[in-house]
């Protein structure tokens, strides 16, 4: 009885929230290492259907850059890195939608229909969802800096939401892989947290959650930091407080935050039910990055 009540009682807390949520828009993005767990793949699957049902429309963005490499290395291709960039040349980009619009895409959409949820796949090719254009890198200083060509990485240059909105108004929860397109049919790589980050501007979404495979942002002494304004973020990067992977995803954050979505969370998708609580509850789990 008293576990029953426990649960009555984590429901009632949730209440505000689903009453204040209902009908908005989530963008959550989901890649890198946090997809290697499959019991909290699981978690995050069921999560994301629990949101549909409540009233929420989630939209699921996603990479899968160790996937990516594992198949590369298997085909006898090795992965170089500019800068944390992918180079990415024809034979590469040709293996990144194979995994990132096949394999990684249709796993998510499975899992999710399988739960009970309704998924659809899509790249942002489809629907001329994504437009991209090539990614020049600036390598060195002063002088010195030049450009770098590494290949089909992408900048993205705008986001059509219509095919999301369609998706979203019809029951059924959209599944993005961070591919986008070029004025010339081209195929690009997206970095996901930047591609989320950017779909979350165009829909005015209320939230971007990143999942990635730490609790959240740390500060020096290793404690999380469970709130952070965004005009900090430079000064936390400059001291190495915020380093390599987790640069993106702040930069992510603040771009979505000057783009008007009004809570950014990075947050550990290893936890059980990780999304649930730091929406749901009032303590939250991770890192809120917030104007």
């Amino acid at each position: 009885m008293k576990e029953a009540i426990e649960k009555a009682k984590v429901l009632i807390e949730s209440l505000p929230y689903l009453h204040e949520f209902s009908g908005k828009t989530f963008v959550i993005k989901y890649g890198g290492s946090a997809l290697e767990y499959e019991e909290a793949k699981k978690n995050v699957i069921l999560d994301i259907i629990f949101m549909k049902k409540m009233g929420i429309n989630p939209i699921l963005v996603h990479g899968g850059g160790k996937k990516i490499t594992e198949i590369m290395k298997k085909m006898g291709k090795e992965s170089e890195f500019v800068n944390g960039f992918r180079v990415t040349d024809k034979e590469t980009m040709d293996i990144v939608e194979m995994v990132l619009g096949g394999s990684i895409n249709k796993e998510l959409v499975s899992l999710i229909n399988f739960h009970g949820g309704k998924a659809v796949g899509i790249t942002g090719k489809d629907g001329h969802c994504i437009k991209a254009k090539k990614h020049i890198l600036k390598l060195g200083t002063g002088k010195n800096k030049k450009n770098t060509d590494i290949g089909f990485v992408g900048e993205i240059t705008n986001v059509d939401t219509t095919l999301f909105n369609i998706l979203s108004q019809n029951g059924f929860i959209p599944v993005i892989s961070s591919i986008g397109y070029g004025d010339n049919g081209e195929t690009y790589n997206l970095n996901a947290d930047t591609a989320a980050g950017t779909i979350a501007n165009a829909l005015k979404a209320t939230k971007l959650i990143l999942l990635t495979d730490v609790d959240g942002i740390y500060d020096k002494k290793r404690e999380l930091i469970p709130s952070l304004k965004k005009d900090t973020i430079s000064k936390l990067i400059g001291n190495k407080t915020i380093v390599e992977g987790m640069i993106p995803k702040v930069d992510a954050c603040i771009k979505a935050l000057n783009g008007g979505v009004e809570k950014t969370h990075i947050i550990n998708a290893g936890l059980t039910h990780a999304i649930l609580l730091e929406i749901f509850t009032s303590k939250g789990i991770g890192t809120e990055v917030i104007i």
